[in-house]
């Protein structure tokens, strides 16, 4: 039975199953349950029902709530939406009373509480897996504060630093993830009901006291703008999409440090399968999943951006479309989250194969022109004359530290035997002692401050 039916004749099978939102929407039965309870009690406590109707109701909606968890009460489809399956399966129990649950409310508004619930919810979720990943990146730095390995731009061998310094890149990263979701969940959590279908109510209702029942943190300020509002939504699926831009970046990395050409990394086989043809394959499909989900996220908030972008104050039938995006996007974030802080946990890094790349490419280019600048040449001369110096072992196929002084002497009379020292891998990474950098203690230092950040947050 439609909620709304009373007038109108009703819809054609066809566009009935156009129009109904059950098959995704009922996911949110506890939270229309829970926001019907906070209705309920807050209508008998001013006087609106009897104390004893609302009892009635109370006690049948928690029983409804107990079935459905257990498996005993299975979701009729065929019902419009979650609210009307509820409400209709309420007053099948109890007859007229239930009638009177829906008094100083409308679906508007009920609609709008429900995804405030489930946001919160969600968000608090995805909030204690990205802590979980923190964590885990943490822990993989303390491992590997001396792992050595190249570091890249554009893809090419650039400067030294260690696995500690380059997997902390994406602690921050995560954090700033974090952060984000924090100042969401502070902006959405407002108590929409009592908002009604636009302009409030006529009954006597007490605001404060369901924000109070339902735990927000105060009412919102507009009925119209409360009915109406979904950018608390589009914040979610654009961290979601934030989250899943630096989980695809890190699984890019991760998956070419595993091959071949690299091996700095192996995958463990619970993250990866095999292939159908080829019996030697080890093929790390968990991080391509989540680097091809990526996208999946990014349109569900193009999905949203498009449905709103057009809708005129207050409530629209367009506003259906919010739940499958959002329940969408929240499920891939937390599924990603999940599986990517297993790949971390369970990964073999190959420190020897890391440190013998380390040598190749001239990462201690930059460390030679320090090292002039310090005996007196300004860094654009010095900068040209280890250019020279770059071509010169390219050619000879040497490394930097096998160049003899003699040799270097004939660039310049100002190299002396020092300069072996000072281009040493790890005096590179020694001398990089700068706050955020890859020397042990300035790594120590972002590991201390990462770990307070986070042990700050609830």
């Amino acid at each position: 039975m439609y909620l709304w039916g009373s007038h109108l004749e009703g819809l054609e099978n066809f566009t009935h199953e156009f129009n109904k939102s059950i098959e995704f929407d009922k996911i949110l039965f506890e939270e229309d349950i829970e926001g019907s309870l906070a209705h309920v009690k807050m209508l008998s406590e001013v006087g609106i029902i009897s104390i004893e109707d609302a009892e009635i109701i109370s006690r049948e909606l928690k029983n409804i709530l107990k079935e459905i968890k257990a498996g005993e009460l299975e979701i009729n489809l065929e019902e419009e939406d979650i609210h009307s399956f509820i409400e209709n399966e309420l007053t099948s129990r109890v007859g007229d009373v239930g009638k009177r649950l829906h008094t100083g409310r409308s679906r508007n508004d009920q609609c709008a509480l429900d995804l405030r619930l489930y946001a919160k919810k969600a968000l608090n979720s995805i909030k204690k897996e990205l802590l979980d990943l923190i964590v885990e990146v943490i822990s993989i730095a303390e491992k590997n504060k001396n792992t050595i390995m190249p570091g890249f731009t554009h893809m090419q061998h650039a400067q030294v630093t260690t696995f500690a310094h380059y997997i902390l890149s994406y602690g921050q990263m995560f954090y700033r993830d974090l952060e984000r979701l924090i100042e969401t969940y502070n902006r959405l959590d407002e108590n929409p009901l009592g908002s009604c279908a636009l302009v409030t109510t006529s009954f006597n209702i007490d605001r404060f006291m369901t924000t109070k029942i339902l735990g927000f943190k105060k009412p919102t300020e507009n009925s119209m703008d409360s009915v109406s509002d979904r950018d608390y939504v589009l914040e979610i699926l654009f961290n979601n999409s934030v989250i899943m831009t630096h989980l695809s970046r890190l699984c890019e990395e991760l998956i070419y440090f595993s091959s071949s050409e690299y091996s700095y990394i192996k995958f463990s086989e619970k993250f990866s399968t095999g292939s159908s043809i080829m019996p030697q394959k080890k093929n790390p499909d968990m991080a391509e999943l989540i680097r091809g989900k990526s996208g999946r996220c990014y349109g569900d908030l193009l999905t949203l951006f498009t449905v709103l972008k057009g809708t005129p104050q207050t409530y629209n039938k367009d506003f259906q479309e919010d739940k499958e995006a959002l329940f969408d996007s929240v499920k891939t974030v937390f599924n990603s989250l999940k599986i990517i802080k297993g790949i971390l946990n369970t990964l073999y890094i190959n420190k020897e194969k890391m440190r013998i790349s380390a040598e190749l490419g001239y990462l201690n280019a930059t460390d030679l022109a320090d090292y002039l600048v310090l005996k007196g040449l300004p860094f654009r001369e010095a900068y040209s004359l280890v250019g020279k110096i770059v071509n010169f072992s390219s050619k000879e196929n040497l490394k930097l530290e096998d160049i003899s002084l003699g040799k270097y002497k004939t660039f310049n009379e100002i190299f002396e035997e020092d300069l072996y020292d000072y281009i040493n891998i790890e005096n590179s990474l020694k001398n990089r002692n700068v706050y955020g950098g890859p020397a042990e203690d300035a790594v120590n230092i972002q590991i201390n401050n990462l770990k307070n950040l986070i042990s700050k947050i609830k």
